[in-house]
């Protein structure tokens, strides 16, 4: 909420406090304490309006956080059924398609240090 936001807000609040405590008969700007009240009401109503919003927003993103995690363990679910079926496997069409590596085109994870940049840096921190 911007600040002058907020301030205008906070003034209105003030000037109906101070009104109905100090002047509720008055007139002022040709407006009576209840004709004023009623003028700014949208005022309020909206805030409370956006609160409201603010939150079934952060209810629905609740809910669908549980959906979430309740359709990854399904999602789970038949992908490894996937992997363990024998027309398919981790090394199908199908199972790239789902948006995984297949197993064929997995790297084999080992790697070769280079030796002389190993044996470089070593003698670099010797020094």
């Amino acid at each position: 909420m911007g600040k002058s936001l907020k301030k205008t807000n906070e003034k209105t609040t003030k000037i109906i406090n101070a009104w109905a405590t100090l002047a509720p008969a008055a007139t002022f700007s040709g407006m009576t304490l209840a004709q004023y009240k009623a003028k700014v009401q949208p005022t309020f109503d909206t805030r409370t309006a956006i609160s409201t919003l603010d939150a079934q927003t952060t209810s629905a993103h609740d809910a669908r956080d549980n959906a979430d995690a309740v359709t990854a363990q399904i999602n789970q679910l038949v992908v490894n059924a996937v992997k363990g079926d024998p027309t398919h496997g981790e090394d199908s069409d199908l199972y790239q398609t789902m948006g995984y590596v297949r197993k064929s085109a997995r790297k084999t994870g080992l790697t070769r240090k280079n030796t002389a940049a190993a044996q470089a840096a070593a003698a670099a921190t010797k020094r």
